[in-house]
């Protein structure tokens, strides 16, 4: 997509990785809900219930045991970054989503689009999370 060869992911901060990861996560869920049929505001719903922390942790939790070493450490460099805190959830989740979002940011600034389309693709937002 729009990769900058230039940008080595293992130089950027965690929270750098987060803040791309964030933006390239919710596309990938807005995208398999365009295909969706529903009212705007159904979709948006949805789309919310899939990027707020607690699911993103719950994402990153189910994902781990096929993550490999150096992804395991992206999530753990992202969950320990000192960045915002939580306005409204439990602290432990919202560590995680940021492992999460991090992880997506360097899978998808390294050109690794395969192994994200992996891991995200076992994601399907048509379907209710599994946190509520």
């Amino acid at each position: 997509m729009f990769v900058d060869e230039k940008t080595n992911p293992r130089e950027l901060s965690p929270l750098v990785l987060a803040y791309v990861g964030d933006a390239v996560y919710e596309l990938y869920i807005r995208t398999k809900l365009a295909a969706y049929p529903g009212k705007m505001q159904k979709l948006h719903k949805m789309a919310v219930q899939y990027v707020q922390a607690s699911s993103q942790a719950e994402i990153v939790h189910a994902w781990e045991p096929q993550l490999t070493e150096e992804e395991r450490d992206v999530v753990r460099r992202g969950r320990n970054a000192k960045g915002g805190i939580s306005h409204r959830g439990d602290v432990v989740e919202y560590r995680y989503s940021t492992g999460m979002e991090a992880l997506v940011g360097y899978l998808y600034l390294n050109g690794q689009m395969e192994r994200l389309q992996e891991l995200l693709s076992t994601i399907d937002p048509t379907s209710e999370p599994q946190g509520g």
